[in-house]
């Protein structure tokens, strides 16, 4: 393959086309995952609703019309319709848009992106095509990017989709279990009074319903979370069959009902019955609706859930399935409340069913439904993590990838335990299914509300649409998502409330660790150094060149970063061959391995220092593999054989640059071998060890030697034609091959912050919390699987 065909490939690529068996998989996985909580919203629509403030059938019928227009406009009309289509490359959620903002509107803020140099901008340009080019201008995308504000305003949209789509995944599970067990609580009241005397019956029919829902529930919770590490393949397989049941019980009963009890519920579809609402409306009617908008729940789920699944499997589970047993089961449970409307509990789920011997299958069932229907949004919250650490937005966690097929699954097992402990918190605190009812609302109308903004800024910036198209989107959908949103605010101090902490919880984590993250990559760059440093003035200072390979990591891609330099002020050796080594996110899923690492040269040929810039997508983990230095050393390889005749390679102040990816073994550069010994666990500076093995292998009881450990040891050779090189490329090889045999070292600069003296009280708690974010959260990337033996690391202090 020549230079020509490897800069034709795609920066990133969809890695799925799935087959419609592999399409009905993953519907009905998604059963199980993503659907399960909007199919458990029955249990609570209706339930957090004061049965007071309902004073006629025909309000009930009113009520019921709304529930079918909302779920006909928000997870038909827009989602399943014309959101699933705004994928970024087979990835959603709000964070997705914004990447698709990035790309094409100059209005990122994400500093791996921000920093990025000419030449980066220079490659992106010529392998993905401008969508302004040949076409007229965009008056939208010229006001964008002339405001920062405007910047700003995106960026804050973005982390608070993000924070709303996290808050749910905590009041979510809560709100769906507490309901649930709620249920079990009156069936274990309604048998108790089988068994206990006229004198006791209430007292301990009432003892259960108040104290046995929320310890059941907290313990199902804890289940709940411990399954998390199955992945989404496991779990959805093991939920879907209950969502399946769950939604033919309760949709049968509902059929059930309306042939029983009212059957004119069907007129109530007519839109006719929500502009006679509307008419008389008053603030006990505008409060009804905060508890309407529940029946939508999970809608953000289609989108941000995209990753884990496919847009035909989702939308044709959502069309076929969902939507029509939904209708049914609210139609259903409103004919039923309608006819009873001052019976105890008629806004009960429970009390709809027509059969009491069933009431206990109901409550059992009801149960395994819940903790599904908490899946979604838990599973979303993984994603929107996942997302938000790539693009340097949210502290460094472990991301574990729970499908070799689908690169979308992930599970995040620090956020499990966060969401676990914030669930359980909230179900303890507020023991009160109206109450979490109103503070998942407003998450749901928040976080629909930001998907609207920035979808229309999509339909006009990326789809290129009229800027008509995308004004008419954001006021028909966005003047519906803000009816609700005003009413789930009249109920602010009713446990609307709680959402505000959640939301300051997460937008502190979120913001301290972008602005630390931001302001630590701009002294970086400050205090950098130019190329000449190196090359003209170390030799002043004595510096001597050691046999080995040295890989430099930083954030700074020109120039010489400034704790190296502080570094070779006071041991002043550097390595036989210098490799500097820069991590650059971009507001993509997935970057195409082909054009994964962009290697140039720093300074003349002689002194053997190279740079490395590595791509990665916010769904990409360029780390897991244990040769990552190989691939950067092979890809070096080839740099130093295509570098005076590659056609396609970039300009730089530094030279010239080349982009690369897998090594292609063509003759053309070094070729690895593979060698697997088996000997007692021990690091080799010289080798690229299997290092799990190395670092965590097994060890024997005491006095007896440790068990041999399998290693891999990767060695490099010139290929067969290295002959017919020239005699400068062969010379340059053989050096590589040497200083890798000699040994490999690591050096890795940590920059820390401090506020300056005098700072404002809101930038002294920015810094504090992300000082202590860094402190706590995972080694960054590039410190995983290295020995201990072979890493130094260089402490920078910057005083912002």
């Amino acid at each position: 393959m020549d230079a020509l065909a490897i800069s034709s490939v795609p920066i990133f690529v969809n890695f799925r086309k799935d087959t419609w068996m592999q399409t009905l998989i993953l519907s009905f996985q998604s059963l199980g995952v993503i659907y399960g909580r909007l199919s458990t919203a029955p249990l609570y629509v209706l339930e957090s609703i004061d049965p007071g403030e309902i004073s006629s059938p025909d309000e009930m019928h009113e009520l019921f019309s709304f529930i079918f227009w909302t779920l006909t406009i928000i997870p038909l009309l827009k989602y399943a319709f014309i959101v699933l289509k705004a994928d970024d490359d087979g990835e959603g959620g709000p964070f997705s848009l914004y990447s698709l903002l990035c790309r094409h509107a100059k209005v990122g803020l994400i500093p791996s992106n921000r920093g990025s140099s000419k030449i980066l901008n220079q490659e992106e340009e010529e392998v993905s095509s401008d969508p302004s080019k040949g076409k007229p201008e965009n008056k939208a995308r010229n006001a964008i990017e002339k405001y920062k504000s405007s910047h700003y305003l995106l960026l804050f949209l973005a982390l608070l989709g993000a924070c709303m789509i996290l808050s749910d995944a905590v009041l979510t599970p809560a709100i769906s279990v507490l309901s649930a067990t709620s249920g079990l609580g009156r069936s274990m009241a309604k048998i108790s009074k089988v068994f206990s005397s006229r004198e006791t019956e209430d007292h301990v029919a009432n003892a259960l319903k108040k104290y046995v829902p929320t310890p059941v529930a907290c313990a199902i919770l804890v289940c709940l979370f411990t399954l998390q590490h199955h992945g989404t393949k496991r779990i959805g397989c093991l939920f879907a069959p209950i969502v399946i049941t769950w939604l033919i019980f309760i949709s049968g009963f509902g059929l059930y009902n309306i042939i029983h009890h009212d059957a004119s519920i069907l007129r109530a579809v007519s839109p006719v019955y929500m502009l006679r609402f509307m008419k008389k409306i008053n603030l006990r009617h505008w409060k009804l609706l905060s508890s309407i908008v529940l029946c939508i729940a999970g809608s953000e789920a289609m989108f941000a859930d995209l990753g884990h699944f496919s847009k035909k499997s989702i939308k044709i589970t959502f069309i076929c399935f969902i939507y029509p047993v939904l209708l049914l089961t609210y139609a259903g449970q409103a004919a039923f409340v309608s006819k009873n409307l001052r019976v105890d509990g008629a806004f009960h789920l429970s009390e709809s069913i027509p059969n009491r011997s069933l009431e206990h299958v109901f409550a059992v069932l009801s149960l395994f439904a819940s903790a599904v229907g908490s899946q979604a949004t838990i599973t979303a919250g993984f994603s929107i993590i996942h997302q938000c650490q790539a693009l340097d937005c949210f502290p460094r966690v472990k991301v574990v990838h729970t499908s070799d097929k689908i690169f979308g699954q992930v599970y995040v097992p620090d956020a499990n335990w966060m969401f676990m402990i914030l669930s359980i918190a909230f179900t303890i605190g507020l023991h009160d299914i109206s109450e979490l009812a109103k503070a998942t609302g407003l998450a749901v109308t928040v976080g629909l509300l930001v998907t609207t903004c920035l979808m229309s800024l999509v339909i006009a910036l990326y789809w290129e649409k009229h800027l008509f198209a995308s004004v008419c989107f954001l006021l028909f959908f966005g003047s519906i998502e803000a009816i609700y949103l005003s009413s789930t605010l009249t109920s602010f101090f009713h446990g609307a409330w709680c959402l505000i902490i959640l939301f300051l919880f997460f937008m502190t984590i979120m913001a301290s660790w972008h602005y630390g993250t931001l302001k630590k990559y701009e002294s970086d760059v400050e205090n950098k150094v130019s190329i000449e440093w190196l090359t003209d003035y170390s030799p002043g200072l004595g510096v001597s060149r050691v046999p080995g390979i040295g890989f430099v990591y930083s954030d700074v891609d020109m120039g010489i970063p400034a704790f190296f330099t502080h570094f070779i002020t006071n041991i002043p050796a550097f390595h036989q061959v210098l490799v500097f080594v820069t991590f650059k996110a971009s507001p993509v899923p997935y970057v195409h391995s082909s054009r994964r690492y962009l290697i140039g040269r720093v300074g003349p040929k002689e002194y053997k220092i190279y740079r490395c810039i590595v791509r990665y997508g916010y769904h990409d983990n360029v780390r897991d593999t244990d040769d990552f230095e190989d691939q950067i050393i092979s890809s070096i390889g080839e740099f130093i054989a295509r570098e005076e005749y590659d056609q396609e390679a970039l300009n730089s102040p530094e030279g010239r640059m080349i982009v690369l990816g897998t090594p292609l073994n063509n003759g053309s550069g070094l070729i690895t071998v593979t060698e697997t010994s088996s000997g007692e666990c021990g690091p080799n500076l010289g080798e690229s060890e299997s290092r799990r093995g190395l670092l965590h292998g097994p060890s024997g009881s005491s006095g007896s030697p440790p068990p041999p450990v399998n290693r891999k040891r990767v060695r490099f050779m010139l290929p067969p034609k290295s002959p017919q090189m020239r005699a400068s490329v062969r010379q340059e090889l053989e050096e590589i091959i040497d200083a890798r045999e000699s040994g490999t070292a690591y050096i890795l600069g940590q920059s820390h912050l401090m506020a300056r003296q005098g700072s404002n009280l809101f930038k002294r708690l920015l810094v504090m919390t992300y000082v202590f974010l860094d402190k706590n959260s995972r080694e960054p990337p590039v410190a995983l699987n290295i020995p201990n033996a072979a890493l130094l690391e260089v402490g920078t202090v910057y005083k912002i």
